[in-house]
């Protein structure tokens, strides 16, 4: 059972704690309150210590102000790594020390005492109580902080010059200036606002075992800022790594740039952009460790072992900049990586019925690519068309991508081995995957619906690549209104796929409820009554039918059905996906 140790201490309590040593660790992310924060903690924390602007309205024997909690864990330093709370901890720091600062140059016995009770909350003390002026009670090593040394300048000297910019300072010297106005507004009182904020302010401090239970605690807690990613763990070993040799300030420039073009390429349903990079990579490593097992490690936990050594590999970082470059062109559809039929593929591969093509591809680049980190045309383009037949037949025959898990981890682990890709043990029986293929519903909440036209859509080798950002709807050919006034022999023929195509979204909006012959006009495109011209679909099917048929009728959503099915086992039996019949 996870031990935690829960305590509710007043500011004065937490810092003035001899034992009290605060760790801004360095996958933290930087500083980040600016004056809107701090205006709103100044004005909560004065209505409190002074109700309706009166200093005789506090209680200061039952009235409290709950700040919010503090999740910390012990490291093997014996300093409290700060998980969940930084903003506020620094924050009200930079506030004391604006105190402080005011505070030592009035000549009056409760100011005195109370700058005694600020020194020790901001600076170690000696066994005496004297406190030692150049040793914080908080250090920050956030690695892409570069401001983080303002910070204990600040809390030394109780100066923030001109020149100093950062948050820091510009947040010290805010708190310098309300407090000046506060002793101006309220001279009599002045010494009550900061003993309020030290005796009455309470903070929640939640110590935790060990740091995957104070991130786990913090995820849980914090439902406003973001909480710490596992590439955030990630950066810190490889930024000691990296600083160890030298290399820190190079490989801080390399990690931003590398993070910034995750998050235009990215767009993973859970986790940060970086932590999808870490994980297509990690099936890399997976798989050069001869994994196959269906069960997948957390990504931390994949990667934390032996102390994060796989982290302290100088080929790691290198390789994952290479896979999200390789990625990057994948995005953009880089006509010089790729040849016109492989970013056809890729394109179809965009609206698989599951992500697990992203990591098998992963792996293929990662293990087949050259000095160039180009790969083979034709090869490539053969593991992505045996892939693709794979992956959407698996999709009918066991939906679910847990199922999938078993014959693509094998063949992962083929890759890495030089072997062929040629899922030899998980073939399809022709006939069996026919039937299912009849009787399956392909509604269009089903993802493998729009897999199968992307597919159909560019087997036709007429069909012109498309921008992959371009949004595509489900087209009924042979509109679903069409079937409350006129007959059909089975109304479910409407929903059948061979009814179905891709179709531009702008353009479906428009067309969805028309007839054929209504429609035709804006497949091909057209000129509205305002001269303006708008244009027909890319898809070159539907382009076709436009040009040859009057009417799509019952009887052609029947034809086209069985077309899409018998082409669909064909391509299987092209990429030697079938078993052998039986003599």
């Amino acid at each position: 059972m996870t031990k935690l140790n829960t305590e509710q201490k007043s500011i004065l309590q937490l810092f003035q704690d001899t034992r009290a040593e605060f760790l801004i660790p360095d996958y933290q992310r930087p500083y980040a309150w600016g004056e809107k924060e701090c205006q709103t903690l100044w004005d909560d924390i004065f209505s409190f210590a002074f109700p309706d602007n009166s200093s005789d309205k506090f209680n200061s024997q039952t009235d409290e102000y709950f700040l919010g909690p503090i999740v910390t864990f012990k490291n093997a330093s014996g300093q409290m790594e700060v998980i969940d709370g930084q903003q506020r901890l620094t924050t009200l720091l930079l506030l004391l020390r604006a105190f402080y600062e005011r505070f030592s140059h009035m000549q009056y016995e409760e100011a005195t005492e109370t700058t005694k009770l600020i020194a020790r909350c901001i600076w170690k003390t000696n066994e005496f109580g004297k406190p030692n002026m150049e040793t914080l009670k908080i250090d920050s090593e956030v690695a892409s902080d570069k401001h983080k040394e303002e910070l204990k300048s600040i809390l030394r000297s109780g100066i923030a010059t001109k020149e100093q910019d950062s948050a820091y300072a510009q947040n010290y010297r805010f708190f310098q200036k309300q407090i000046d106005d506060f002793i101006y507004s309220f001279p009599v009182f002045a010494a009550f606002l900061p003993i309020r904020i030290l005796n009455n302010c309470i903070l929640l401090i939640i110590e935790a075992e060990s740091q995957d239970t104070a991130l786990r605690i913090f995820s849980t807690l914090n439902d406003r800022g973001m909480p710490l990613s596992d590439a955030d763990i990630f950066k810190a070993q490889f930024y000691k790594h990296y600083s160890q040799q030298g290399k820190k300030d190079e490989f801080i420039k390399q990690w931003k740039q590398l993070e910034e073009l995750c998050e235009k390429i990215f767009n993973p349903i859970s986790g940060t952009p970086m932590d999808e990079l870490f994980t297509r990579y990690m099936y890399y490593e997976r798989s050069l460790q001869g994994i196959t097992s269906s069960s997948v490690a957390a990504l931390r936990k994949f990667y934390d072992r032996d102390g994060y050594a796989l982290l302290k590999r100088n080929e790691t970082f290198e390789n994952l900049k290479l896979l999200a470059d390789f990625w990057n062109d994948v995005a953009n559809q880089d006509c010089d990586r790729f040849t016109d039929r492989v970013l056809r593929r890729l394109f179809v591969l965009h609206y698989a019925p599951n992500g697990m093509w992203l990591y098998f591809v992963s792996v293929y680049f990662m293990h087949n690519k050259d000095a160039n980190c180009l790969l083979d045309d034709d090869k490539f383009y053969q593991f992505l068309n045996k892939i693709t037949a794979f992956i959407w037949a698996y999709a009918i025959y066991r939906p679910g991508l847990n199922a999938l898990r078993t014959p693509v981890f094998a063949e992962m682990a083929n890759i890495v081995n030089g072997k062929d890709v040629d899922f030899a043990k998980f073939k399809f029986n022709a006939q069996n995957l026919r039937n299912m293929l009849d009787n399956y519903s392909f509604f269009n909440s089903r993802t493998i619906t729009k897999s199968m036209l992307a597919w159909w859509a560019f087997n036709d080798d007429a069909q012109p690549l498309m921008k992959l950002e371009t949004p595509f709807d489900t087209e009924h050919i042979f509109a679903r209104n069409r079937v409350s006034h006129e007959s059909m022999s089975n109304p479910k023929s409407v929903e059948m796929l061979g009814n179905k195509a891709l179709l531009e979204a702008r353009i479906n909006i428009r067309a969805s409820d028309y007839k054929f012959e209504d429609k035709k006009k804006y497949y091909r495109g057209y000129t509205n009554s305002r001269n303006q011209q708008k244009d027909g679909t890319q898809v070159v099917e539907l382009l076709k039918l436009a040009d040859t048929m009057s009417d799509f009728t019952e009887a052609d959503i029947t034809r086209r059905t069985n077309e899409m099915f018998d082409t669909f086992i064909n391509y299987l039996r092209t990429n030697n996906l079938l078993e052998e019949p039986q003599a």
